[in-house]
């Protein structure tokens, strides 16, 4: 059987309300561009019957590919290994949720014919979202962008079509830690944004609660950019230029008994702020030697229960254990 045109990767986390919905509407849309199609569904440790529907979906339409992990690894996780998984020409990645109408994919195959190789949907309009999530988000893209070394395209998701050079060139990237829109925009290729609306959650809650996105946040910095330890490094220089400042001020101060320099609770505020630098300087560093310690282990970046045959090389590079069908 040759390899189908367009996969679809959908990353599922108790998605059991959502599934019939998505995999209709994703078969409408891809039925009218006339190309064959995949769906790969990634089961992320669902515990709500995600994974029997996505067998039984299986086992109706040989076009849908579960790959079902050993546990939890994570939305960015899962979504590699769905990218891993694929055969297409072209890989679009969206949401079970359906907050990314499947229809937009159109639009986004319309521009990969047109010679793009990575089209990202820019979200214009967010419905369903409260204004801290708003507020929080439109701050995030835009942090980001000013900390990082690449330029991340603003208000935009994982939702978007790669062409198969750009999977290729992601799958050969081992990192543990991974911000997978970073690594979109780091990659380069020819590029281009498609604005859409999005909807708001068809059934269930949020995947992503404030915890993962300081997660995803601490992710995209450490990952692209050492502005953190360049500060914690500034700091400390000018921590250390005052201190050399203030050696004459005092002797000065001293012999001339201008003011006298009692007072246990300045010195005691002074050693706790200088402290409190110390121990911050060491947490971001700290921070990064850890993520250095999760590459060295060498552990696979998930582990594999159930999945389609592995007829794509990056499946080897990131899941190096055997799975059973």
């Amino acid at each position: 059987m040759s390899n189908p045109v367009f996969t679809v990767i959908a990353p599922i986390f108790n998605e059991l309300e959502n599934l019939p919905l998505l995999y209709q509407r994703v078969s409408n849309a891809m039925e009218k561009t006339g190309e064959s199609w995949e769906l790969v569904l990634v089961d992320d440790g669902s515990k709500d019957g995600s994974t029997e529907l996505m067998r039984q979906m299986a086992a109706e339409d040989d076009r849908v590919r579960p790959v079902i992990f050993a546990r939890n690894f994570g939305h960015q996780i899962a979504v590699t290994a769905g990218m891993d998984y694929s055969r297409g020409d072209a890989v679009i990645i969206i949401d079970a949720d359906l907050q990314d109408p499947p229809e937009v994919m159109l639009e986004l195959i319309e521009k990969w014919r047109e010679g793009y190789q990575v089209v990202y949907a820019v979200r214009k309009e967010r419905a369903g979202e409260s204004a801290f999530k708003l507020k929080t988000a439109a701050l995030f893209y835009r942090l980001i962008n000013k900390l990082t070394d690449v330029d991340i395209p603003l208000d935009t998701g994982d939702f978007r079509l790669l062409d198969r050079k750009v999977v290729n060139v992601m799958n050969s990237m081992p990192e543990k830690h991974r911000f997978l829109r970073g690594m979109g925009a780091w990659v380069g290729f020819k590029q281009i944004g498609v604005e859409y609306k999005r909807d708001a959650r068809h059934a269930g809650v949020t995947k992503y609660p404030l915890k993962k996105m300081l997660k995803l946040a601490a992710n995209a910095v450490t990952s692209f950019s050492y502005v953190p330890l360049q500060v914690a490094t500034w700091i400390g220089f000018i921590a250390a230029a005052l201190s050399i400042l203030a050696i004459p001020i005092v002797a000065l101060l001293r012999l001339t008994r201008i003011a006298q320099l009692t007072g246990q609770a300045t010195t005691l505020i002074i050693v706790l702020f200088f402290g409190g630098v110390q121990l911050i300087s060491l947490g971001i560093i700290g921070e990064y030697i850890g993520r250095i310690y999760d590459e060295v282990k060498g552990r696979p970046l998930y582990i594999v229960a159930e999945a389609p045959a592995a007829d794509s090389a990056g499946v080897e590079q990131h899941q190096n254990l055997p799975h059973s069908k």
